[in-house]
């Protein structure tokens, strides 16, 4: 016996066909935009970035063709584009004999090392780089504050790590080594991804058991600031007691690599740091420094509320946010004529537009 539909069940189905055609259509248009806008930045730095030699802002070593060459490949460019092969290249040749993979004579070494690994990681088909990489982890570790500098856990800089040459650690260098090292499959539980958690969460202003340091209850918002190190320093300023405010990019960075550590999403550090990101959660600025490296924030804004698995994200008003459609546009809105990102606020470097289009499509690699 057929059934015959009512003229109710009809209407209610055509107008379900008729939102999920729209939805389909929403989504291919936001498809189309993002491929739109990187394809004119992969243009811009394939025309105008790179050098002949395969680097880019050479000035600066090697970490701005690590960073186009990783972001590169997370936007689909194969890795036989001669724009990419020349860029990995040039970065595997910077290998030293430590382990290291820098410019010569640099005194970033070890963010160096770490934008490099997660380059050659992205690049490693066949195992082609497995040596490079090895060798490389060995000296990302030997890097960081622990007890072969004669450190045990009670000092604030263990488990941190710094520009190299043990320079003061801080954060965003930390942060890009729990990066590399989860990126070679070190593991949740590898014991320097272990200790640098230690660090990661003294640079919390949350007051807990793994924060006891001077600073932890003066704030105690669950955002994160530059480092712990040396009395504590954040860019953000600090209060007339002597808090350290938290800001958007180091609260973003410090979000991801706990995730990258393994803790779970009910951890109270996590759930601070949400909770903190809920309260300041913007694209037109860094939350706390307005447009000072505000390309690097939109790079770990991406970064890590993809790692958190995010698809939506509701603020601390109850607004419901598609982060990644959000994002697809305002860096539409902010990008040039010729496919390049530049911040007039040239703090960090962002002023060079190779950098600013970088993390632009580092952010957008994650939007896909």
């Amino acid at each position: 016996m057929s059934r015959i539909c009512s003229p109710c069940s009809l209407v209610a189905f055509l107008l379900a066909m008729s939102v999920q055609t729209s939805s389909s259509i929403g989504l291919a248009q936001e498809d189309h935009q993002l491929q739109a806008i990187v394809a004119k930045a992969v243009d811009y730095l394939r025309q105008r970035g790179q050098q002949e030699d395969g680097s880019l802002s050479p000035r600066a070593g090697i970490g701005v063709t690590a960073l186009a060459a990783t972001a590169l490949l997370q936007n689909d460019i194969p890795l036989q584009d001669p724009m990419v092969a020349k860029a990995v290249k040039l970065v595997a040749d910077a290998a030293r004999d430590d382990g290291g993979i820098h410019a010569p004579d640099s005194r970033l070494k070890m963010y160096e090392t770490c934008v490099a690994v997660l380059c050659l990681e992205a690049a490693n088909e066949d195992g082609k780089f497995d040596t490079i990489l090895a060798r490389a982890a060995r000296f990302l570790k030997g890097e960081q504050f622990d007890e072969a500098d004669g450190l045990d856990p009670s000092n604030t800089e263990y488990g941190g790590a710094g520009y190299g040459g043990k320079s003061r650690p801080d954060l965003s260098n930390t942060a890009f080594l729990v990066e590399a090292l989860s990126s070679m499959k070190q593991g949740d539980h590898d014991e320097a991804i272990e200790k640098a958690l230690v660090f990661i969460s003294r640079c919390q202003n949350l007051e807990s058991p793994h924060n006891t340091s001077e600073q932890a209850a003066k704030i105690n918002d669950g955002g994160f600031y530059y480092t712990v190190s040396d009395g504590g320093v954040s860019a953000a300023g600090d209060t007339p007691d002597g808090g350290l405010r938290s800001y958007g990019s180091m609260t973003y960075a410090g979000l991801k690599s706990m995730i990258y550590a393994g803790l779970e999403p009910n951890d109270p550090r996590v759930q601070a740091a949400l909770t903190w990101i809920k309260k300041h959660y913007t694209l037109d600025s860094n939350p706390g420094l307005g447009d000072a490296g505000l390309y690097y924030y939109y790079h770990l804004f991406a970064k890590a509320l993809d790692a958190a698995e995010l698809d939506e994200f509701t603020d601390a008003s109850g607004k419901t946010h598609d982060w990644r459609a959000e994002l697809v546009a305002h860096l539409g809105s902010l990008q040039a004529d010729d496919g390049s990102w530049t911040n007039s606020n040239s703090r960090w470097m962002e002023g060079d537009p190779n950098l600013a289009t970088v993390f632009s499509l580092l952010a957008l690699s994650y939007c896909k």
